[in-house]
């Protein structure tokens, strides 16, 4: 067997490396896209000291979850004021990142409902217009810095639409652990357990190879030590600056071989009952490992690896973990039935993303 591995992001990594954007900026005109609290951290404030007068817009109101009932609007305003910018920054968790990739793509009319239709079809498209990507994730654990993938929301059409194009690969990603310090309790567990599926998933993936194993095992392994520890001392630099490198290895790992089940299911989970992302993708982190364990020798011995040989004794081990975060495992947990919960199952594996799961055709 032989692998490939394609990543074409500039990736920056360490305390203090939000500095190098004067740098990398030099002579162009940046947009800034920002999650509301932004402002009242000393984030815009630092980022126009950086910038100076090259930072000409920004967007500061970027809300969890993109949806086009607020996209819109932001989107067409972006184009018809700031559409002579070269650079597109944002700074945020994967809300603000995929709201800066659905911006950067540039429709011919400069409507919005031009690229829901595009998006739509489901087949890839040449922009008419696009701008530059340059991503500084203030979360560990959405990999949407080293990914061309974004998911826009329909909440009131009950639908989601996946954009990833040539363009929506970042230029540069810049993870600065220092970004990180202030994200609270919640945010943080949350955040974690994305990165912590984004591994697991590349790894019952029929895209897995060598190469994104080895950034998915090293990741687990971090994380699994490392997000109880960090809970418990959310300012400590060391342990955000470990879980934002085992997040960059996660999203590193997926950025090869996309998502599978879990995250597939999460997308049903965030539609109907409001689930946030994080926790969506990851409590059936333990019921997945058991549908994929079994199916494929050298996925088994990546498995093995990392868990063990004894799958009971594996998916307690992950049960238990999630449960020491305080995040429940079962459907019931969050008011879905049985038969709910296999329909939505079944339903997932016919997904775009069920499909890249080892035991999808099996089931």
């Amino acid at each position: 067997m032989t692998a490939r591995f394609h990543n074409p992001v500039d990736t920056r990594f360490g305390w203090n490396s939000l500095l190098e954007l004067t740098d990398i900026t030099e002579h162009q005109k940046v947009a800034l896209v920002t999650f509301p609290e932004a402002r009242g951290l000393g984030l815009v404030d630092r980022l126009r000291d950086l910038l100076g007068d090259r930072l000409v817009y920004v967007i500061e109101d970027v809300q969890p979850n993109p949806d086009v009932a607020q996209l819109r609007a932001t989107y067409e305003r972006f184009w018809r004021d700031a559409g002579d910018c070269h650079t597109v920054l944002a700074v945020g968790g994967g809300s603000a990142i995929d709201t800066a990739k659905a911006l950067i793509v540039g429709t011919e009319s400069g409507r919005f409902d031009e690229l829901l239709a595009l998006l739509a079809t489901g087949k890839p498209f040449v922009p008419a217009h696009s701008k530059r990507l340059i991503a500084a994730p203030t979360t560990a654990g959405t990999g949407s810095e080293v990914t061309p993938w974004a998911t826009i929301w329909d909440a009131a059409s009950q639908k989601k639409y996946s954009l990833h194009l040539d363009c929506t690969w970042p230029t540069v990603a810049i993870i600065d652990p220092q970004l990180m310090l202030t994200v609270p309790a919640g945010v943080t567990v949350s955040t974690g357990l994305d990165a912590l599926s984004h591994a697991l998933e590349s790894v019952w993936n029929i895209n897995a190879n060598p190469i994104s194993d080895t950034f998915a095992m090293s990741a687990i392994a971090d994380i699994l030590e490392c997000l109880p520890l960090l809970r418990r001392d959310l300012s400590n630099p060391e342990l955000r600056s470990r879980m934002a490198l085992a997040a960059l290895k996660a999203g590193l790992a997926f950025s090869n071989t996309k998502t599978a089940l879990a995250h597939s299911i999460s997308y049903e989970m965030t539609l109907r009952y409001g689930l946030p992302h994080g926790i969506a993708c990851s409590f059936t982190l333990p019921l997945v490992l058991g549908l994929a364990w079994g199916h494929d020798e050298a996925r088994d011995s990546t498995l093995r690896r990392i868990f063990g040989d004894d799958l009971q004794k594996a998916q307690s081990r992950l049960r238990e973990f999630l449960h020491s975060l305080d995040v429940k495992t079962e459907f019931a947990d969050y008011g879905v039935t049985a038969q709910e919960a296999e329909e939505m199952i079944q339903f997932a594996l016919q997904g775009a993303r069920g499909k890249n799961f080892i035991g999808s055709k099996a089931a």
